[in-house]
């Protein structure tokens, strides 16, 4: 009998309205930054200017805003400025550029507000207004209803001092802020501060990428947004320095600000999540601490995710995360982006505006960066990735394929394939590279211990109550319901795909062992049970995966931005394969042309810091290119010299060229670091990966090398009765990105309605 999942849950993605920037009644669609873009008249023209600085006025959080009025030259102060009729002019002071006004307005109502502002000026009275959207800082703004159940966890969120961030106050786990002071000792570790009104005497000073020196002391701040807990860490002397505020900023601090990710996209979902501040490292069981049982802190590794973080810190960036933006926790990157929208405006609501905000992170953090970046242009100004994957879509899916593959080699047919034919057929280095990336499957199995390949493990070890715990629940086209939608509407499909083509093309297999694999390799139920038919997905679904960006399409915020991707190179073991690099360059590319945005480093031995500094060139360079190019062109002039292909021999041995895809020797990186592939695109697929269902043709005996028998073109036929993939046509339903920065008609709320089931 088949195994039946315990139950199943989904988080539901819905979406908000575009941010409006009003001016004498005109409004305009602008990006998602700190930074508001503006295409008005002149305001000595057009009247007055008002602007929201920490976010777009229709998604406000926690009931204040940052914003900033321009007037026109010459006008004669003062300005009335109200909010809901109250006077708020109290609140603003004069901005850095001239005939501005910022202020920060608190005391927002949930729901809309309307802040006015009114000027005399020599053609009578200015007045203008603007409405503002307040939402709750528990959330949702745009993510939809929250997920239930849901563990709250503040009461084992680990401070830097060892203590706890404390018990939750209401259902939606919030707890009180708290702040914290730590330094790095000259010895070199970071220790809690315990007298913020002086010194200790072995603190070590930091030099910024500002060339200011200041003493290393961390400013360090946790509290709960949108149900995530958010950590900002950013140089402050409480000794000498009043506290920070958005007019006045950390004398260490360079007004950049980096965004680091976690890793993972096994589970979670349920969960609030745990221990990112901690000074002795991340132990990962703590994520799911009371989950797995309380397992007692062994001092974890060292973790790049941690806010408190001396990469960043101790060149002058702030540094923010939340534990939404740890994939183990939340593997949703539409709540991650919206987290992220949060826990950003809050930020800049306390420190200003960055010049620049970018992100970092490895595997799980590289695509949470991503995808971030891509759906939601403007959040992200560059990223910095290592371990990369497109999205947890394409590690799922592809895991998918070598599991069917693996239980064929394993369990319909044993003695069929030697180890050298089964590497053909699957498109890896070896039989461990495809058995780890089968054992990626485990994403998407909901069943509970499901007996398996050595070293499965199905998604429900990390589920709450038999809560559904698959990589598939992110958003409403694929959202469960035992009526209206039992299948769960999956995007995973096989159908046409000729396991082994360009194996036996080449020889690799035979005839008879093509035709086996194909009639015999079956497809996965809603309960990833193998089953003898092909999976076929829900072509809705599809539809709306590409457009919501849960597969990543590189046209949306990716495009005009520095992607820096210095992974290491594994084709061996461990899954983070090098056709994963080469697939999001392939996004790129068929997205806007080409990937020149992009610059990748493989190798061995990756300098880190040496990439850390170049990216910190790069984004420099092009946030300060005052021209009116395009913002991709931008990027692409200002790239600075170390800004280019290459791959690192070793720590000190840098080869500049283009990075390609092979696993033949065709360059010096090549020959060094070869890439292999994987089943679909040994199937024929393309390198990019994101064709989840393809478009069918009618069998062609030239499409193979061998001359097949009759009778085995028979059997070829009556194993693909409805033809075979055609790739040299999108998928079915292929669509780019509807990046949630610009919600117009075409917004992702008027998409397919078939797909938008709640």
């Amino acid at each position: 009998m088949a195994a039946t999942a315990l139950s199943r849950q989904s988080a539901r993605a819905t979406f908000g309205n575009t941010r409006a920037l009003l001016v004498a009644g005109i409004t305009f669609a602008v990006f998602l930054t700190g930074q508001p873009v503006s295409v008005s008249a002149d305001p000595a023209i057009s009247g007055l200017l008002i602007e929201t600085l920490s976010t777009r006025p229709n998604i406000v959080s926690g009931g204040d805003v940052l914003v900033k009025v321009t007037y026109p030259a010459g006008q004669l102060l003062p300005l009335w400025i109200t909010l809901n009729d109250q006077d708020t002019t109290g609140k603003f002071h004069a901005g850095s550029e001239p005939n501005t006004w910022i202020g920060l307005v608190t005391g927002l109502q949930i729901g809309n507000n309307v802040l006015r502002v009114r000027a005399k000026s020599a053609a009578g009275m200015l007045d203008e207004s603007l409405q503002l959207t307040n939402y709750p800082i528990t959330g949702p703004i745009f993510s939809g209803p929250q997920l239930q159940p849901y563990r709250c966890m503040t009461d084992i969120f680990i401070m830097p001092d060892s203590s706890y961030l404390g018990p939750s106050t209401d259902a939606q786990c919030s707890a009180p802020t708290k702040v914290q002071y730590v330094y790095k000792s000259t010895n070199g570790p970071f220790f809690p501060m315990s007298d913020v009104n002086r010194l200790p005497s072995d603190v070590a000073m930091t030099t910024t990428l500002s060339g200011v020196t200041v003493p290393y002391v961390v400013r360090f701040e946790a509290g709960t947004i949108d149900r995530g807990v958010y950590n900002i860490a950013i140089l402050h002397d409480p000794t000498t320095e009043q506290a920070p505020t958005p007019f006045v900023t950390p004398k260490g601090w360079t007004k950049k600000l980096m965004w680091v990710h976690g890793f993972g996209c096994a589970g979670g979902w349920y969960y609030q999540g745990t221990e990112t501040a901690s000074l002795d490292g991340y132990d990962f069981s703590q994520i799911f601490s009371g989950i797995v049982g309380i397992l007692p802190r062994t001092g974890g590794i060292a973790a790049d995710f941690n806010a408190i973080n001396d990469t960043w810190l101790s060149k002058g960036y702030a540094v923010a995360t939340s534990t939404l933006n740890h994939p183990s926790i939340s593997c949703n990157p539409h709540l991650a982006g919206e987290a992220t929208a949060m826990v950003k405006e809050h930020f800049i609501e306390e420190f200003g505006v960055p010049i620049y905000t970018a992100s970092t992170g490895g595997s799980g953090g590289a695509y949470s960066s991503e995808q971030i970046a891509d759906a939601f242009p403007g959040l992200f100004d560059g990223i910095l990735v290592s371990a990369v994957f497109p999205d947890s879509l394409s590690i799922g899916l592809s895991g998918l394929d070598g599991h069917l593959l693996t239980h064929y080699f394993t369990v319909t047919d044993p003695l069929g394939f030697s180890d050298a034919q089964k590497v053909a057929a699957s498109g890896y280095l070896g039989v461990q590279a495809l058995i780890d990336a089968a054992n990626q499957a485990g994403r998407t199995d909901p069943v509970q211990n499901r007996a398996d390949i050595p070293g499965y493990l199905s998604a429900v070890w990390y589920s709450l109550g038999g809560a559904w715990p698959i990589l598939y629940p992110t958003a409403d086209n694929l959202r469960y319901d035992p009526v209206r939608n039992p299948t769960g509407l999956r995007p995973y499909d096989n159908v046409g795909v000729q396991y082994g083509l360009a194996a036996l093309n080449a020889g690799s297999i035979n005839a008879t062992q093509f035709l086996n694999l194909n009639a015999n390799i079956g497809g996965y139920d809603q309960d990833a049970n193998y089953v003898a038919a092909r999976s076929v997905a829900d072509t809705g679904a599809v539809k709306r995966t590409y457009q919501s960006g849960l597969t990543l399409g590189g046209s949306g915020g990716m495009a005009s931005i520095p992607v820096f991707d210095f992974g290491a190179y594994n084709d061996t073991s461990g899954y983070h394969y090098q056709w994963f690099h080469f697939a999001v360059r392939q996004r790129l590319i068929a997205a806007n042309g080409n990937a020149d945005n992009q610059v990748m480093w493989r190798g061995a031995a990756v300098p880190a810091a040496t990439a850390a500094s170049v990216f910190d060139q790069w984004m420099t360079a092009y946030k300060s290119d005052t021209s009116i190019l395009p913002q991709r062109q931008k990027v692409i002039n200002n790239k600075p010299a170390m800004a280019v292909d290459g791959c690192w021999a070793s720590a000190t041995q840098f080869i500049a060229e283009p990075q390609t895809f092979s696993s033949a020797p065709n360059s010096q990186c090549n020959r060094l670091f070869p890439s292999y592939g994987a089943p679909r695109i040994v199937a024929g697929g393309p390198l990019a990966g994101n064709v989840l269902k393809c478009q069918l043709k009618p069998i062609d005996q030239g499409d193979y090398s061998v001359t097949f028998t009759a009778a085995e073109l028979a059997r070829l036929q009556a194993i693909f009765t409805s033809g075979v993939c055609d790739w040299s046509k999108p998928g079915v339903n292929q669509t780019p990105v509807v990046p949630w920065a610009f919600l117009t008609s075409h917004s992702p709320r008027a998409l397919d309605p078939r797909a938008s089931r709640s």
